[in-house]
């Protein structure tokens, strides 16, 4: 019979978790896997916001409940301690006798943090931790980052030519990558919370920032339009998603910003400096509304605040292959950099190919 350690059975439970992506948040993504003798006896995930748990799932479907105390538990996320939406996770291990449980990462949410660990403890069941942990805090990135420093976690999403650019001289950018990009940038976006963009962006091409190559949750439109100046007949103001367009207080005695309410838009005001918008204000107040994780999918303007303002966690870029020459227009405004020293550091992630098109995934050093 081949050896099967902790590790194989956490990745099973890892591919579980991400099954719940774009349908649990604000609550993380959970996989859970039950083992008795070297072959799993149960699974589950955490399938919605609000629905049952991981290990309620994996538990109940062990069709004899009777060998889950010769078992081990697999889970990707510390079992809950407290009465939420459903009981907690580890009241039910200790009652069902699960002989081990074997977890990935500790869950950073105050009602739980190292509770439910304790609970098992306490019981005297046997506790492993830290099996794939990186792996287990990466699916959750957008959770953990959310309870420890009460922001959305970031993603910039840009597409770019070889040589860096996100449109011709003449402002031209359709379309830069292939259709197999676009329609994973389609299932990124249902993913994610929220997207957000400039409102030069919406001007550009009336983006409509929907999910339809795909099936999938429409994500929150967040649309920065410090003046209120976009018609109110562009497309982002549509009813096939909910949009928030984020303005400057100054602007706040508008007319406009009543009849976009009449339109189902939620408006907000936020503080504005040398004409720009107070983005960190802008993530606090996504962050009230449970926005976990923002899709920016702004121009080279926006991107750059971002960077600058050093709120960005991670980057995805789509590289087409295809040269525009140093007329076009960089991916990045202006940085300020004008040593190497101080050049924003990344961390490259593993590269994926989509057609012809290159996705580099990298991730902003602290």
């Amino acid at each position: 019979m081949e050896l099967r350690d902790d590790a194989f059975f956490m990745r099973r439970a890892l591919q579980l978790a991400s099954l719940g992506a774009g349908s649990v948040s604000p609550n993380p993504m959970v996989g859970a896997v039950i083992v008795l003798d070297g072959e799993i006896i149960g699974e589950g995930y955490h399938q919605q916001f609000g629905g049952p748990h991981a290990e309620v799932r994996a538990i109940a479907s062990v069709a004899d409940g009777a060998l889950l105390r010769h078992s081990t538990l697999y889970v990707t996320l510390e079992p809950c301690a407290h009465f939420g939406k459903t009981p907690p996770c580890s009241d039910l291990i200790v009652e069902k006798g699960i002989l081990r449980v074997v977890i990935g990462c500790r869950d950073p949410h105050l009602k739980v943090a190292g509770k439910g660990i304790a609970r098992l403890h306490a019981a005297g069941i046997a506790v492993t931790e830290g099996v794939l942990e990186a792996e287990c805090m990466k699916c959750n990135e957008a959770f953990i980052k959310s309870h420890t420093t009460g922001l959305p976690f970031i993603t910039l999403k840009l597409a770019q030519t070889l040589d860096g650019k996100i449109a011709t001289s003449l402002g031209a950018s359709r379309w830069i990558t292939g259709e197999e990009s676009r329609s994973e940038v389609h299932r990124l976006r249902s993913d994610y919370d929220a997207v957000m963009v400039g409102e030069a962006t919406v001007r550009a091409d009336d983006a409509q920032l929907t999910v339809r190559h795909c099936s999938g949750r429409n994500p929150l439109r967040v649309v920065l339009d410090c003046r209120l100046s976009l018609p109110l007949e562009s497309k982002i103001f549509d009813s096939e998603a909910q949009t928030l367009v984020v303005a400057s207080s100054v602007y706040a005695g508008l007319p406009k910003a009543a009849l976009l309410r009449d339109k189902g838009v939620t408006v907000l005001f936020v503080d504005e400096h040398s004409g720009k918008l107070d983005l960190h204000q802008v993530l606090v107040e996504l962050h009230k509304r449970q926005v976990l994780s923002v899709l920016v999918e702004g121009g080279s303007r926006l991107s750059a605040s971002f960077i600058r303002e050093k709120l960005v966690d991670k980057i995805l870029i789509f590289i087409a292959p295809k040269l525009f020459g140093g007329d076009g227009l960089s991916a990045f405004a202006p940085l300020g950099v004008s040593i190497p020293g101080q050049a924003v550091n990344l961390c490259f992630g593993l590269p994926q190919f989509f057609g012809r098109d290159l996705l580099v995934e990298a991730y902003v050093e602290a």
